[in-house]
């Protein structure tokens, strides 16, 4: 099969295009023929080694850790879905090696959901992984609850654009920061306010209209970003970080919580997700599409920032 590999850790030269073995579905494994996929930060976080000692990993490597296509075979004792149904996935495995940037990729089947029926296929890719941290961020982590404030860093961002609208489903007031360019953007998933970051300072602009602080900080950037946001919480509030692990030292005085969230695939939730989305209540992030022999530019406009929600890389 056709697939987007590296042969050793480094730039985005490493990316190659090679044939490589088709894979065959595991006893509860079904077998996606992919369609799309998306990429993520994580994507070239790996190719550049930064995750080397988190994960086992081997070479050819194949990058990508979202899905979206067509079963095309299920193991022995896979049960949830059948050949020909459309489904997405967060394919993250405990080795990385056989990802998702190719034509094919078996996972275990309770890492599946059905896609929503109203989306096509790139809509799907841009939502696993960034739906599911986000869902795991605020729900299993923070427990955010209807009634309580919320800021969402990078709202404009393929995880933040999604967390906008879970949290605003959930009933929580959402802050978020984001370019002037993109308030229209972030206001319309359902931000009640948004903080041009470039220009304000957002601990003050926040102070100003939340002077008690507020209940939670999604924290998307990390960094000084993640040492300012104390300021902006209540006693008691809750910091939840997606990229770095929170000095317990720096949170101590502003006697909130911690939390760093490693994201894990989960179906269940995934279809909760897609029943939002079927509903109407949340829509995908923006996304552009590219060709996946572009997968080196599209990783680069990645790491670079400032995109509106995500980058689809099309398979087939």
């Amino acid at each position: 099969m056709r697939a987007m590999v590296i042969d050793a850790f480094g730039g985005p030269e490493r990316l190659r295009v090679a044939e490589v073995p088709a894979p065959t579905s595991g006893a509860e494994e079904v077998l996606i023929a992919i369609a799309c996929t998306s990429v993520n930060p994580v994507d070239w976080k790996i190719r550049e080694g930064m995750l080397a000692d988190m994960f086992p990993h081997s070479f050819p490597l194949i990058l990508g850790w979202d899905a979206a296509g067509t079963v095309s075979a299920v193991g022995r004792n896979a049960d949830r879905f059948k050949t020909g149904d459309k489904v997405f996935a967060y394919c993250r495995k405990p080795q990385i090696q056989f990802g998702t940037y190719c034509e094919s990729v078996a996972v275990h089947e309770s890492a599946v959901a059905l896609m929503p029926a109203n989306l096509g296929f790139a809509e799907a890719a841009t939502i696993p992984l960034a739906g599911l941290t986000a869902w795991q961020s605020l729900f299993d982590t923070a427990k955010l609850s209807a009634g309580e404030k919320v800021l969402i860093h990078a709202g404009a961002g393929g995880v933040g654009s999604l967390a906008i609208q879970f949290a605003r489903h959930a009933g929580a007031t959402v802050y978020t920061t984001a370019r002037a360019a993109n308030h229209d953007y972030v206001q319309g998933l359902g931000a009640y306010v948004a903080i041009d970051y470039a220009k304000e300072n957002f601990v003050e602009a926040l102070k100003k209209r939340e002077p008690g602080g507020i209940d939670v900080v999604f924290d998307t950037i990390g960094g000084h970003v993640q040492q300012r946001s104390y300021k902006v919480l209540r006693k008691g509030g809750r910091l939840v970080s997606i990229i770095s692990i929170p000095d317990p030292e720096e949170a101590r005085p502003y006697d909130v919580r911690t939390a760093f969230v490693f994201v894990s695939p989960n179906g269940m939730q995934l279809r909760k997700i897609a029943d939002l989305v079927e509903s109407g209540a949340v829509l995908p992030a923006a996304f552009e599409v590219m060709r996946l022999e572009d997968a080196a530019k599209a990783q680069e406009l990645s790491r670079k920032g400032h995109i509106r929600g995500k980058i689809v890389l099309r398979i087939r």
